[in-house]
């Protein structure tokens, strides 16, 4: 990664301390990766359209084990035609918050599928607005773990979308 991307992470975020500071780090990582594209990569990947797309809109508010809150502001180009925010965008990004959130409680030796993303859309989130993204693990265990993600406008805290992701874990083989 560049040292001058801007980290995820703030200074603003709060950390829980009985959180270990190697799962922050890891958990940073994972969230720089699609928020500050890899120039390294460039040769070996096609064009990544999703960091493009959200670098700007996604600040990490707080991570601890199991918990991950972000803000995620609604510009144009995450819009559909009626000025709300898109659903793939908003699949997009409760697919990579639970993934991260999955993260916090299973370790670097097992790799994780997504099984199953079941979306529910409440309410639209309209252009210019402000969401606030709570992922939270509902149950982990050996081979599966279950994320929970909601969607607040963050003047009112009203719901606006909903989310569980359900993620199969496997242990990578080393040959």
């Amino acid at each position: 990664m560049s040292s001058s991307s801007p980290s995820p992470i703030s200074s603003e975020t709060t950390i829980s301390k009985e959180i270990d500071p190697n799962n922050v780090s890891l958990a940073e990582n994972f969230l720089k990766s699609f928020t500050c594209p890899d120039s390294s990569l460039d040769d070996f990947a096609s064009f990544d359209s999703f960091s493009v797309l959200f670098q700007n809109n996604i600040r990490a508010l707080s991570v601890a084990r199991g918990r991950i809150t972000c803000s995620v502001v609604v510009t144009p180009g995450l819009t559909n035609y009626f000025n709300g925010l898109h659903g793939g965008a908003v699949a997009s990004i409760a697919e990579r918050l639970s993934m991260a959130c999955a993260r916090t409680f299973v370790s670097e030796e097992k790799q994780l599928f997504l099984g199953e993303l079941s979306m529910s859309y409440l309410s639209a989130a309209p252009v210019t607005s402000e969401l606030v993204v709570e992922g939270s693990v509902v149950r982990s265990g050996r081979n599966l773990t279950v994320v929970n993600v909601e969607f607040k406008m963050k003047d009112t805290m009203k719901v606006t979308y909903l989310a569980r992701a359900t993620f199969y874990q496997s242990i990578i083989s080393k040959l």
